[in-house]
């Protein structure tokens, strides 16, 4: 009778907690479409691709990646608005997405109001590095050289309203120094410049730096998170090596249209839970640079709208005229 009661309540059990798969409203046509609002093989590609299939195999569905790059996000964030509220079709964007409202004069959607944040993917911070001929060895030495030379020298970014670009205008501000700021369309090329020494320094997303720096091909000087990273753990923070309090996080997050807690929205959030927790995510996205998420719901809608009026505030005081 005691194994009876207990295969039975396990059985209620199974029933009434279920899983990604069988709980909540079915996705129709069991496809999902994740839109990248950026161009194939960048870092947030890349993690849509792995998170995208984990997520796929937890729901039972097929889902693949569209890439609609441009305008900081902006072009592929639009038809994520536009789109049915019913899982097919989600968004997988990086910190652009809270930065575009304060570098634009008006773009065709509202970013808190059209998009139900779902989960923060993942995080990283960025990187302080220079072209191996620069004099500086260190931030302090960094420091001083920019100071006596105001406006002399410059840095590159993935592009105006990227991460990178807003994690070198809060380092000017708060390290007191005059940088000039160079746009490039993305990652790539912006390294390629540093290693051939056609710009000075860069701000870039750990991801990226990691290859270079351990070839040798250029210098890190720091990182813009509290704490150092395990595959560069001889490289120090930006806190640490007296930018006190210095803390910018490049970071990944899924949303989906306006679902006002809809059930099909709380299947997608406890299904990117799953994802976040998974073994086979934390290894991947160890192996890319990045930690897991740990954010979801309410909890990551707050830090969203947090985000945006903490970049709102940095593009103000850099006197960023808005596109």
């Amino acid at each position: 009778m005691r194994r009876v009661l207990v295969a039975a309540i396990a059985v209620l059990l199974l029933f009434a907690t279920g899983d990604a798969r069988s709980s909540g409203p079915e996705i129709p046509g069991n496809a999902i479409r994740i839109i990248v609002p950026f161009s194939a093989g960048g870092p947030t590609d890349v993690l849509a691709r792995v998170v995208g299939k984990i997520l796929g195999d937890k729901l039972g569905v097929t889902t693949y990646i569209e890439n609609k790059p441009g305008a900081s996000g902006i072009i592929g964030t639009e038809p994520v608005v536009r789109s049915p509220a019913d899982g097919t079709v989600l968004l997988l964007t990086a910190t652009h997405h809270v930065i575009t409202p304060s570098l634009y004069k008006s773009i065709p959607y509202d970013s808190k109001k059209d998009l139900s944040p779902i989960a923060l993917v993942a995080a990283a911070p960025n990187a302080i590095l220079a072209s191996n001929n620069f004099p500086a060895k260190n931030v302090k030495e960094l420091i001083e050289i920019l100071k006596r030379n105001p406006g002399k020298y410059s840095f590159g970014s993935a592009g105006t309203g990227s991460s990178n670009h807003l994690s070198g205008e809060l380092f000017k501000q708060m390290a007191g120094v005059d940088v000039v700021h160079v746009p490039y369309k993305g990652n790539g090329p912006a390294m390629n410049d540093l290693i051939g020494g056609h710009i000075p320094l860069l701000f870039d997303s750990l991801p990226t730096v990691i290859n270079a720096s351990k070839g040798g091909l250029v210098r890190v000087f720091a990182l813009t998170g509290l704490k150092r990273s395990p595959l560069l753990p001889d490289v120090p923070t930006l806190d640490e090596s007296g930018v006190n309090g210095f803390n910018v996080q490049a970071w990944f997050g899924v949303y989906m249209p306006q679902a006002n807690g809809s059930p099909i929205y709380k299947k997608l959030v406890a299904a990117m839970r799953e994802v976040n927790e998974s073994a086979e995510t934390k290894k991947k996205l160890a192996e890319m640079g990045v930690e897991p998420g740990d954010l979801y719901g309410d909890e990551f809608r707050t830090f969203v709208d947090s985000e945006i009026a903490r970049w709102a505030d940095v593009v103000r005081k850099a006197n960023i005229p808005p596109e």
